[in-house]
């Protein structure tokens, strides 16, 4: 169903083009010597995980951080004393020839940001918390005692801004979706609407006081609301009439290793991809170095994207841009209608494919008991192209070849045929259920489209070859939608001799942007080698792209297969080792399917950020732990050598511990 003219305008407001890439124009914020925004490129950051208080380790930290590329580095202040040592830290830096812009990281503590606008060039509040005491509560307000809250935040806020105003420093107002105010929760909900208006509160009064200098994020370890609160930002500072300031981009507690670099590039990439985004910070549990890199392979894919394949501009747009659903498609095979999305995993050219070879992507075979079994990223489907598999696949997964090769096999059943599009228009013969065409937009007719709408058992691989890889494969969808069309979609995404994180980060920026909009049946990733690798290379570039495929889906939250962990990326305020005791935790935990623990470095953020956790593992003092079930408190104080054993008890009392297959544990 097409959308009215209006509801078109609308969702184009977050973005100039859907189709066309052009980055966001903002105003241009100065942060120090380093400006933001504007025709500026788009900035890198991080932010210390050394105790604020400790000058020298703070001032190592930032250098080395500066050496990998940082542009702003952020420190936190929670309190005067750690506001006050940010002077020595910045002197010892330019001593040292650093002129790095330095950003205080406040929260609950307006002194202390008034006392940092005076020393760094820039101060991160947060309006959840700079004028607001979270307790959880429920209140209810009429409009007039509304405004009168608004009024109280103002009164405490404006002396910060008169501040920034005299000494030119610029604020950052950052949302964190784990941390709004009960009076935002009480009025508009734990949605990306109460994430942008509780920036707004604080952006209009500044407006007031005709202070611009301002920065503005929307961050969220929740995806789908990350980048729903950053487009709903966007729309409503136009609809306003506010000024269009540079933004922020970060996914919050996205964790560590693969998961948080996909978990980020999920987030951040569909962003970048509409031209939404001005900086931007990855938050690893790693040393804040690693970050740099990870940032930079983000958005050096935009340095000369807007030369890319043209593509047709969209008229009608059949989705709400600020929500999430799933595009309707049918049911066919066990892909599309409500079944989960599913996995296919390219296997070709790989010499002598033989049982063993099926535990690179999540299939194991027990000798002793002669059966198989399967982890919790056991593929779907693998493709086999020309060669087909000549033994019995574990129960379950089936095959894909090439139809020519399909033409020749005597399973016509349990295997299943990919067409091109020629292949497809002079067929033959077909399988009885299930056919795949593997298909671009560029390719798409009329006669398609009518073949598309006959063909009830046709599964559409959904290819391109263009630079914009994204928004041309959103048109095909949104093509199929204004047709009323329901064929379901594999997203494929192929790429050429690419280092492991470029491919974590670039198939989930292009298959992960459609998946958080609801859009695909699955995914399909491909890495193409310019020369012939030894298998046991194949095989692990193969377990690679098959834990990514299935880690882009945890991401979107679109299908969750393997244990989720929000973990922050450390600060000054950490009261353990994040990365000792995550890498601890997730030891023994990651076998429990679809479950979401917190790992939190201290209280000042801990309870708000995990939101969305089924279970809370929070530094509350030096060796003590808090754990929470949800939001709630299950045990306070607990020694930090004894939390781990404890968290799992709490786990277990829920019924939702398993414990790890002994069998496939031997088999690995």
């Amino acid at each position: 169903m097409s959308l009215l003219a209006s509801e078109v305008q609308s969702y184009k407001k977050y973005c100039q083009s859907l189709t066309a890439y052009h980055r966001r124009k903002t105003r241009e914020v100065y942060i120090g010597d380093v400006p933001m925004g504007g025709n500026n490129p788009i900035r890198v950051q991080s932010m210390t995980t050394v105790d604020t208080m400790d000058t020298l380790g703070s001032v190592e930290q930032t250098i080395r951080m500066v050496d990998a590329g940082c542009e702003y580095v952020r420190i936190t202040a929670p309190s005067m004393k750690e506001a006050q040592n940010l002077e020595e830290i910045k002197k010892e830096l330019r001593k040292r020839g650093y002129n790095v812009p330095l950003v205080a990281d406040i929260h609950f503590t307006p002194n202390a940001a008034e006392l940092a606008a005076r020393i760094v060039e820039k101060v991160r509040i947060n309006p959840g918390n700079y004028a607001d005491k979270k307790k959880f509560e429920v209140l209810e307000y009429t409009d007039d005692t509304y405004q009168l809250e608004i009024e109280r935040i103002r009164e405490r806020f404006e002396p910060l801004v008169k501040i920034c105003k005299e000494h030119g420093t610029a604020m950052r107002i950052g949302t964190n979706h784990g941390s709004l105010s009960d009076r935002i929760m009480s009025r508009y909900g734990d949605t990306p609407l109460g994430m942008v208006e509780s920036a707004l509160e604080f952006i209009r009064i500044c407006e007031e006081l005709n202070y611009y200098d301002i920065v503005v994020s929307m961050k969220a370890s929740n995806t789908q609301v990350m980048v729903q609160a950053y487009r709903l930002l966007v729309q409503k500072l136009d609809e306003e009439g506010l000024q269009p300031y540079p933004l922020h981009l970060g996914v919050t507690e996205a964790g560590d290793g693969e998961d948080g670099r996909i978990k980020s590039a999920v987030g951040i990439g569909t962003l970048l991809e509409d031209g939404l985004g001005d900086t931007v910070r990855v938050s690893l549990t790693e040393e804040p170095e690693h970050e740099i890199p990870v940032a930079n392979n983000l958005v050096e894919r935009y340095d000369s994207r807007s030369g890319h394949q043209a593509i047709t501009p969209i008229e009608s747009v059949p989705k709400d841009p600020y929500s999430y659903s799933r595009r309707t498609s049918a049911e066919v095979g066990n892909i599309g209608g409500e079944n989960v999305p599913r996995v296919i995993t390219d296997v070709r050219n790989v010499q002598e494919w033989g049982y063993k070879d099926f535990k690179s992507i999540g299939h194991y075979y027990l000798p002793e008991p002669d059966k198989w079994t399967m982890n919790e990223i056991g593929c779907d489907y693998i493709y086999s192209g020309s060669e087909p598999v000549n033994f019995m696949l574990p129960n379950g997964l089936k095959e894909i070849l090439d139809y020519p090769s399909w033409l020749k096999v005597e399973d016509k059943v349990n295997k299943i045929p990919l067409f091109t599009w020629g292949e497809y228009q002079k067929k033959q013969e077909s399988h009885n259920a299930t056919n795949l065409l593997q298909i671009s937009l560029p390719e798409t007719t009329e006669e398609f489209w009518q073949k598309l709408k006959a063909d009830a058992g046709l599964i559409l691989i959904l290819d391109t070859e263009n630079e914009h890889a994204m928004p041309e494969q959103r048109r095909f969808f949104h093509e199929l939608m204004n047709r009323g069309v329901h064929t379901p979609v594999i997203i494929k995404r192929k790429y050429t001799d690419l280092e492991d994180e470029k491919v974590q980060l670039y198939s989930a920026t292009d298959m992960g942007g459609l998946l958080i909009d609801g859009y695909g049946d699955g995914v399909w990733l491909s890495t193409e080698l310019v020369e012939a690798k030894p298998k046991e290379q194949q095989l692990k570039m193969i377990a690679r792209n098959n834990s990514i495929s299935f880690g882009i889906l945890q991401a979107c939250r679109t299908r969750m297969s393997k244990t989720e962990y929000i973990s922050c990326p450390s600060c000054g305020r950490t009261l353990f080792d994040l990365q000792e005791t995550t890498t601890m935790i997730r030891k023994r935990t990651d076998h429990l399917k679809g479950v979401k623990i917190g790992i939190m470095g201290c209280i000042v953020n801990g309870p708000g950020e995990m939101a969305d956790a089924d279970y809370g593992y929070v530094g509350s003092g030096k060796g003590k732990i808090t754990l929470y079930r949800g939001q709630t408190v299950v045990k306070r104080g607990v020694p930090s050598e004894h939390a781990v054993d404890e968290l799992i008890q709490i786990i277990k009392e829920d019924n939702r511990w398993n414990e790890p297959s002994q069998q496939l544990a031997e088999s690995e």
